[in-house]
């Protein structure tokens, strides 16, 4: 008889699903772009929100957005672009792994 698949397994693999198509939607928008067409396709997400908070301190909208992002990338050895990518996809990981703590504690 087949075991029945946890619950957490099951949210836990929709999570890096939804991740990675976040970050691949996103990439695909910005790569290669200009600051300005980043700027563009990031406007007004919750991404744009945390890249502003990891700007430079002293500056405000678009340019805390611009070098949180630039900041944020330069941590894995990108610029802009890549902090793009990472800051699209960090509110999806971090609701997919709240939701999957939840599961296993609730659950499983």
């Amino acid at each position: 008889m087949a075991e029945k698949m946890k619950d957490s397994t099951i949210v836990g693999g929709a999570t890096v699903i939804a991740t990675g198509a976040t970050a691949a939607t996103t990439a695909s928008a910005v790569v290669g772009g200009s600051a300005a067409t980043i700027m563009s396709a990031t406007a007004g997400t919750t991404g744009a929100a945390l890249a502003a908070t990891a700007g430079t301190a002293g500056t405000a909208g678009g340019a805390a957005i611009a070098s949180g992002m630039a900041t944020i990338g330069s941590a894995v050895g990108g610029g802009m672009a890549a902090g793009a990518v990472i800051t699209a996809a960090a509110p999806v990981a971090i609701v997919g792994g709240i939701a999957y703590g939840l599961c296993r504690w609730l659950r499983d």
